[in-house]
């Protein structure tokens, strides 16, 4: 039966409150205040793809083979995606373009996490930060090092926080 399990579908809806709790981390005014963060589309968005990478790599951290962490990590993209497909359709964009522009943005996830992944490994973010949330535009060196620091001690936090509660998106 185990490997029927694979196949059936998974609640799309499984992930929501992580996701939500992302969503309203990413949010949180710190980010744009004290981090500088551009307060705009694709300001919004960057901040939910660090805040979400923090996760992803919280989720990465359970032992290989660990289902219940592929399917959080599934399901979580999977509202992403859903999130990203409503947005795009909200600014205006036609069905002919919409999964274009998605699947960009999933690109976009996809390459973050790559660089935060690379980059918590030295401690600082800043430079994979000033490429993508202030897309090359360096801010001043005490914007990137607290949102640096604020991502990493996120990430930090995250380490004790059990996949159950993540999923019920606890994220402290």
């Amino acid at each position: 039966m185990g490997l029927l399990d694979r196949f059936r579908r998974r609640d799309r809806d499984a992930a929501a409150p992580l996701y939500a709790a992302v969503v309203a981390k990413a949010r949180e005014p710190h980010w744009y205040l004290e981090g500088g963060a551009p307060d705009t589309l694709d300001g919004r968005f960057d901040m939910v793809a660090a805040v979400l990478a923090m996760v992803m790599l919280r989720i990465e951290a359970e032992p290989p083979g660990d289902m219940a962490a592929a399917a959080l990590s599934t399901d979580v993209t999977e509202r992403f995606v859903d999130d990203m497909d409503a947005q795009v359709r909200q600014i205006g964009f036609g069905d002919i373009v919409v999964g274009k522009h998605v699947g960009r943005m999933m690109g976009m996830l996809g390459g973050r996490l790559g660089a935060y992944r690379a980059a918590m490994a030295t401690g600082d973010l800043s430079e994979p930060l000033i490429r993508n949330l202030w897309r090359g535009d360096a801010p001043a060196p005490a914007a990137s090092t607290y949102v640096s620091t604020q991502l990493q001690r996120l990430h930090a936090g995250l380490r004790d926080v059990p996949l159950s509660a993540l999923r019920e998106g606890r994220l402290a």
